[in-house]
């Protein structure tokens, strides 16, 4: 039967009785199930622990401070670990760090629960806190209300530099393109084809010219020179007609 419907018998439970299998196609199968564990890992939950320090003399307003950032800790999801540094002579009452700790369990009871009581470690009073009524945020939801948070900073970085801009008269510079140039770059490719062509045969007209006006003017010096020659070998031949009749002249009158 798996033959004839070109799939694999695959056997889903084979403790139970009897053995269940399926006709399924495996090479799907396999990666689905690759798929459903590669997005349970990226759901599962990560839980992380934020840590406070506090002083058993610390003063009202740093308490109301650290007191701030454990609730908003605490409201993000994330455990809170609590310690009370204890110094010198505070080594031997460290019940004042307890009621310290005490103190701050309950003033944020709406938010969180203790979940280790306090205890003292060495030198330290620790206690940890528990977010109350929230589910641990998954890496998933985690960066997505990263990415939304950094979407809401550059929208107000953009609008405190918008209204700076109008504040001090700057207009935003465009990126103006003249209109010649516009209609140059976007001109369709045959009217540039046709561009080049009108300027290669007019190059070529202009290159055929002035070969010709040079051959002109080396034929015209040619002519010219030879001219120069002729007169030259005529003067040349009447001067020595001139002589021979000189010469005859002065013989006869001997």
């Amino acid at each position: 039967m798996a033959r004839e419907a070109s799939l694999d018998l695959v056997e889903v439970a084979p403790n139970a009785k009897p053995p269940v299998t399926k006709l399924i196609d495996y090479g799907k199968f396999k990666y689905n199930e690759k798929i459903k564990a590669r997005e349970a890992r990226r759901n599962q939950s990560t839980a992380e622990i934020k840590e406070i320090r506090f002083r058993l003399k610390i003063d009202e307003h740093d308490f109301e401070v650290k007191k701030g950032h454990v609730s908003r800790f605490l409201s993000g999801g994330d455990k809170v670990k609590v310690t009370i540094m204890l110094r010198g002579r505070e080594q031997s009452r460290p019940i004042g760090g307890v009621d310290l700790l005490r103190r701050l369990a309950q003033e944020v009871s709406d938010l969180g629960t203790v979940e280790f009581a306090p205890k003292q470690e060495g030198r330290n009073i620790i206690m940890t806190l528990a977010p109350k009524g929230k589910k641990v945020h998954t890496q998933s939801e985690q960066r997505r209300r990263g990415s939304q948070s950094r979407a809401e900073r550059q929208a107000r970085q953009a609008a405190r530099l918008a209204t700076k801009q109008e504040e001090s008269g700057v207009q935003p510079v465009k990126n103006e393109v003249p209109q010649e140039i516009h209609e140059q770059r976007h001109a369709p490719a045959h009217e540039s084809h046709e561009t080049h062509q009108h300027e290669h045969r007019a190059s070529q007209s202009n290159s055929h010219a002035s070969h010709d006006a040079s051959a002109r003017r080396s034929g015209s010096g040619h002519s010219t020179s030879t001219a120069m020659r002729s007169s030259a070998a005529a003067s040349s031949a009447a001067q020595n007609m001139h002589r021979i009749a000189s010469a005859k002249t002065s013989k006869n009158n001997k």
